[in-house]
């Protein structure tokens, strides 16, 4: 029998928890009462020119030996959690329950493990998770000497192994297997691509080397979460401690923090701070990664939105490693708290036969650990849709992600037509306030569970564009894309003061208007913009969303001048859009089954 692994629940987990069942066979199931065994361990690593302690649970199941061993998967916790969360202990139980070595572990700087948080930074982070695949290699004992010599291996000290996990557990994953080509399979879910954008994004095509718009609830909420951990964990290991200006996170992590809560971006300062966000993503390395990967996002993610997974996705399918996509229900912003939609995977109740998401991992490692090649993984792109009531239909699949197929043209009336001919001259304009006047979400209310008060805009600090009623349902699938042209003389003479805080910031936004006029702002995402240059037009790329306009209803393009959970203008900057013919905005959306 298994010795019950004691399970805890930390305010900000970043647990696995979501995707629906469809027909795919891949085997029969383990059955749920196979047993195993759990040896609790200790690893000393060095990590970060630091030596610390990393704490860890062995899931071994019987009758694997030396003469009968087994690939293995290893797991780590999200954000603010352990190796005894609900979802990351489980992945230990149920992997384990399925014939697979199981090793999972308390992420640095996190549970009882030591060091520093160091934002899943590949020298770091990666190079600690390197050193436990050394021990599934039989490369290295834990510290009381338990070794491991049951792991299947490709070669001597290299083992058979994968990587399972969800947000900071997942971004760990590209990590490792940026310096660790050992590994053979990875399943990162709900994670990031490019901390600068998740934190400070900025939605303007080209934008490079223009700050974004400060995340400022999302970002603090974590960054609270790390600096507080002795009210989580008491009695922490000295090398969890940096020093009283930046208390367990890594220097230049504290830094950058503190440089987004100022309002200020000063050239120079702000370019290098945002550059270790990125040098720590996944964007930074993925050119190094050549381990075949599964990737798992949330289409309610306001924190790490589609767009992440589809830019890593991107770039390794173009670089030639074997890669696929999912776009589940859940994510951050909601389906983490209370009952999950019938039919999601929730790797805390371990149903993996049983979802769709669940069985495409089966088959992922069923494919890459246990080398099975009459294993079907799957099309590379699949996604939830939440209007589909079939169980056995609720995902769709394709080859490759819809392209931007429909194009909506702004008119100076406000209105959203279908063709340029249509376009009407006008000039419209707003304002902004010293306060924000938008509100699209509290940012950990879905996290936590809390109720959200709906969207708003307050009248005259926003403009909108509606199109007609629609005459038969519009399935978008994927970010769309609005070019716009604005006229704001203040910004236009302040934005090169040398601050880019001075550039002018707006929110894009789509609505669904229901027949009554109910509006909808499709999982509350929005498309913050700091605009690189007010005197000429620019593109921005929205959110991924998965979204069905049914018949009756009309879409709404919004541009707001604030939104409450993100930073805003500095000073009143008053914007007209000016629209005709000759060079109106453009909506072009991704329509599915065009």
């Amino acid at each position: 029998m298994s010795r019950r692994v004691p399970r805890s629940r930390a305010p900000l987990a970043l647990a696995l928890g979501a995707a629906l069942a469809a027909p795919l066979a891949i085997g029969p199931p383990a059955s749920a009462a196979d047993p195993y065994t759990v040896t609790p361990l200790k690893f000393t690593v060095r990590a970060g020119g630091r030596s610390c302690t990393v704490d860890a649970d062995l899931y071994r199941p019987a009758g694997v030996d030396r003469d009968h061993p087994a690939p293995a998967v290893l797991g780590t916790n999200g954000f603010g959690g352990s190796k005894s969360d609900g979802s990351t202990d489980t992945i230990g139980k149920a992997f384990a329950q399925r014939g697979y070595v199981s090793l999972v572990y308390s992420g640095l700087g996190f549970g009882r493990s030591g060091c520093l948080v160091s934002l899943d930074d590949p020298d770091i982070d990666g190079a600690a998770a390197a050193q436990l695949v050394d021990f599934l290699g039989g490369k290295r004992a834990a510290d009381d000497g338990t070794t491991a010599d049951f792991v299947t291996l490709d070669a001597p000290g290299d083992p058979r192994v994968g990587m399972i996990g969800g947000s900071y557990g997942g971004a760990v994953q590209l990590a490792t297997a940026s310096v660790d080509h050992r590994l053979d399979a990875l399943v990162p879910m709900i994670t990031w691509n490019d901390l600068a954008y998740s934190l400070d994004p900025n939605n303007a095509v080209g934008s490079a080397g223009v700050p974004g718009v400060f995340k400022w609830q999302w970002t603090n909420g974590f960054y609270l979460i790390g600096e507080g951990q002795p009210l989580l964990q008491p009695s922490l290991d000295p090398s969890r401690v940096n020093s009283l200006a930046c208390l367990h996170f890594v220097t230049e992590a504290c830094r950058t923090v503190h440089t987004l809560n100022s309002g200020s971006y000063p050239a120079g300062r702000t370019a290098e701070l945002l550059a270790f966000a990125r040098r720590v993503s996944p964007a930074s390395y993925l050119h190094r990664v050549k381990t075949p990967t599964l990737l798992v996002q949330g289409q309610a993610d306001t924190l790490f939105n589609l767009n992440e997974a589809t830019a890593t996705y991107r770039t390794l399918r173009a670089q030639g490693t074997p890669v696929k996509m999912i776009w589940q229900s859940w994510g951050h912003s909601g389906g983490l708290t209370g009952p999950a939609a019938a039919g999601e995977l929730d790797l805390s109740k371990g149903n993996l036969e049983t979802s769709y998401v669940g069985r495409r991992v089966l088959a992922w490692f069923d494919r890459h650990l246990r080398k099975r090649t009459d294993v079907d993984t799957g099309p590379a792109f699949a996604y939830y849709r939440d209007w589909v009531t079939d169980p056995n239909r609720t995902y769709a699949t394709a080859d490759h992600l819809p392209a931007l197929n429909r194009t909506l043209y702004l008119s100076g009336d406000g209105k959203l037509v279908d063709d340029r001919s249509k376009v009407a001259r006008g000039n419209r304009g707003y304002t902004n306030w010293l306060i924000p006047t938008s509100h699209s979400e509290s940012s950990l209310a879905g996290l936590i569970g809390l109720r959200d008060s709906p969207p708003s805009d307050i009248k005259g600090t926003y403009l909108d564009w509606t199109s007609e009623s629609l005459e038969r349902p519009l399935d978008v699938v994927g970010a769309p894309r609005a070019t716009l042209k604005v006229h704001s003389p203040k910004a236009e003479r302040t934005q090169n003061s040398g601050d880019a805080a001075d550039k002018l910031v707006l929110f894009a936004k789509i609505y669904d208007v229901a027949p009554d006029g109910t509006r909808t702002l499709v999982r509350r995402l929005v498309a913050p913009v700091r605009v690189p240059d007010v005197t000429k037009s620019f593109t921005v790329t929205l959110p991924g969303i998965v979204h069905r306009y049914e018949t009756g209803h009309r879409l709404r393009f919004v541009i707001a001048a604030s939104d409450d959970a993100y930073f805003g203008n500095r000073g009143i900057k008053p914007v007209t859009v000016v629209g005709g013919p000759r060079e109106p905005g453009v909506l072009r959306l991704p329509v599915a089954g065009s």
